[in-house]
């Protein structure tokens, strides 16, 4: 287990089972049986005038092309660091705490129209900087930009569709059977683009607006995050003084049987507090705070 704990009868391959929830937060599944009925939808706009100053001194310092995404990446971590709730997942109408933090990403292998794309996961430490994310993450994207490179996912995904479509269907529907049971081996799980903390998409780096992705019934993954392009605005500062800022549009899609909103709100605030002071990403926390039993 991610924290040390022993694996106990009920929990699953990819977190432990939590015991001690109250009873209405227990209930929850029951009543909203799949993520389409348990969708909450957030949006936000972040200012990121200090963070590109952050990113060109990271830039001189040795981490050419570190950006926006890795810095919300770096920072959801640290979210989950402090606010272990946030990295839970709901499989079975059970809510779990999940190990560690899995983060998955569509990417496209050339920026072309006629050019595959595939999903990776990426496994990320609680305790992690931001030059272990930009290491992580450069090291797995750059393997699948070779048209050449075929991952887990595709593989998987390739296996399927040789079946007839009435045999797939009955595939699928036994996969679902098996996830609900905590059954599906490890092999699918670890390929699959439906089972994680959470999914990122840059829509802004390729001039798309940030846009409200629904969450899959199929798998449990419980948070989705688009960013969108960057936006110059000219504002009035204390002073009176015209001055540019710039700000991200941020649009996440939350489970809401993992936890409550209020303690969402609070993670929240703290994901952008960690977004205006940069640099304590650049250390791992002091603290780690672990999930209920």
């Amino acid at each position: 287990m991610g924290s040390g704990r022993k694996r106990k009868f009920g929990d699953r391959r990819e977190g432990r089972r939590l015991r001690t929830l109250d009873p209405y937060n227990a209930m929850t599944p029951f009543i909203m049986k799949e993520k389409s009925d348990a969708s909450n939808y957030f949006s936000e706009v972040v200012e990121v005038t200090e963070i590109e100053r952050y990113l060109r001194k990271k830039r001189l310092d040795g981490f050419p092309g570190m950006g926006m995404l890795h810095l919300f990446t770096a920072t959801y971590i640290r979210t989950v660091a402090q606010y272990p709730a946030i990295n839970r997942f709901c499989s079975g109408q059970r809510i779990y705490a999940r190990d560690n933090v899995e983060f998955m990403m569509t990417i496209k292998k050339q920026l072309r129209t006629d050019a595959g794309e595939t999903s990776i996961k990426i496994s990320f430490d609680r305790t992690d900087t931001i030059n272990d994310v930009y290491s992580k993450l450069n090291t797995e994207i750059g393997k699948v930009k070779n048209e050449g490179v075929v991952t887990s996912t595709d593989d998987v995904a390739a296996t399927l569709m040789k079946l007839p479509r009435v045999l797939l269907m009955f595939t699928v529907s036994f996969l679902e059977l098996l996830d609900y049971f905590g059954m599906l081996p490890k092999s699918i799980i670890n390929a699959s683009p439906f089972h994680g903390s959470v999914i990122i998409t840059d829509l802004g780096s390729i001039g798309l607006p940030a846009i409200y992705h629904h969450l899959y019934n199929f798998g449990n993954l419980p948070v989705f995050i688009a960013l969108g392009p960057k936006k110059k605005v000219y504002e009035l500062n204390a002073d009176g003084k015209i001055v540019l800022r710039k700000y991200i549009d941020v649009k996440l899609v939350v489970d809401e049987r993992i936890c409550d909103g209020f303690y969402f709100s609070q993670a929240f605030k703290y994901y952008k507090s960690v977004i205006r002071n940069p640099e304590v990403l650049d250390k791992p926390p002091e603290v780690v705070i672990e999930d209920i039993e």
